[in-house]
């Protein structure tokens, strides 16, 4: 239970709103992703409940700009209105700690428990708003554009999840930050691997690109983002064992989950990749979830 809630009386009309905020954010997570709802069941208490408020709030931010809101009958123009309204409730709510929005209530409790503050609430809105840009405005995805995008997508995220893990902890200024770089490495594996995965989908459906121009995947560049994204896995795996030992299995876990996802990508030829959404089979998972528990529990609570 956060340190915001525990203030509260544990009979009061906030109290019950907050947990029934944090009930609608599990909801989200178990909807939308198995493999991060797993992940997040393996986090100690005082920690799963915070990181799935903040994957609830991305997760209906990015529903508002890759399609849920176009079926919905949603402009162009609309879309980025609702962007805009959820980003300033998610604001609001950052400085109040309310919201009437459960997602972004939940949210707030939590960034405001954590120290998740505008420096990384405002770049992940900045990569969402780019995608409702006309295709005329669109950046081409060169390495500039995209490391600002994954920026804004997806280490941030990362960020934002080791501030949960770390509050209250002191930290040299070294180790704090070995581990953001080992956030915005995970981070930005997490989301080049999906890239990937949904290149088919992307390219067709939304008319982006997010891994450079056109709407190819050449051998080579596959051979490319697979590189950088096992440099990038590697990069994260190295800072695990600074992270509180009550976070490491599950991020472990998120990790190697991903790895695997990405030797089996590697495997599969790039004009595949576009008709084919790769995914791990459910008894690798427990595979690979059973191995990054065992290997936590080996460490004690070093």
């Amino acid at each position: 239970m956060s340190h915001d809630l525990m203030r509260l009386a544990p009979g009061s009309s906030l109290a019950l709103f907050t947990r029934t905020a944090e009930v609608v954010s599990e909801t989200v997570i178990d909807a939308y992703s198995t493999s991060f709802g797993l992940a997040t069941r393996l986090l100690g208490k005082r920690h799963r409940h915070h990181v799935r408020n903040i994957y609830a709030l991305v997760r209906v931010a990015d529903e508002i700009v890759d399609g849920v809101a176009h079926q919905a009958g949603l402009t162009v123009d609309e879309q980025k209105g609702a962007l805009e309204r959820y980003e300033a409730e998610t604001h609001r709510a950052l400085r109040t700690g309310y919201s009437s929005d459960l997602v972004v209530h939940a949210f707030a409790r939590t960034a405001r428990d954590a120290g998740i503050d505008e420096t990384l609430i405002r770049p992940f809105f900045d990569s969402m708003r780019s995608d409702l840009m006309n295709d005329s405005d669109r950046p081409v995805f060169g390495r500039a554009a995209h490391a600002a995008y994954v920026h804004g997508s997806a280490e941030v995220v990362g960020l934002m999840c080791l501030r949960v893990f770390t509050r209250g902890c002191t930290l040299g200024e070294a180790e704090r930050l070995r581990l953001e770089h080992g956030a915005r490495q995970l981070g930005a594996a997490f989301q080049n691997v999906n890239f990937l995965r949904d290149f088919g989908d992307d390219t067709t459906r939304l008319g982006r690109n997010y891994l450079g121009d056109g709407d190819a995947l050449t051998p080579d560049d596959l051979r490319f983002w697979v590189a950088e994204i096992r440099g990038q896995l590697t990069d994260a795996g190295e800072t695990i064992p600074l992270l509180p030992h009550d976070a490491r299995a599950a991020v472990r876990s998120a990790l190697a989950l991903f790895a695997n996802l990405t030797d089996r990508i590697a495997r599969t030829p790039a004009d595949e990749l576009i008709r084919t959404r790769i995914r791990v089979p459910g008894p690798v998972k427990a595979a690979l979830v059973s191995s990054a528990i065992l290997q936590t529990w080996r460490e004690g609570r070093r």
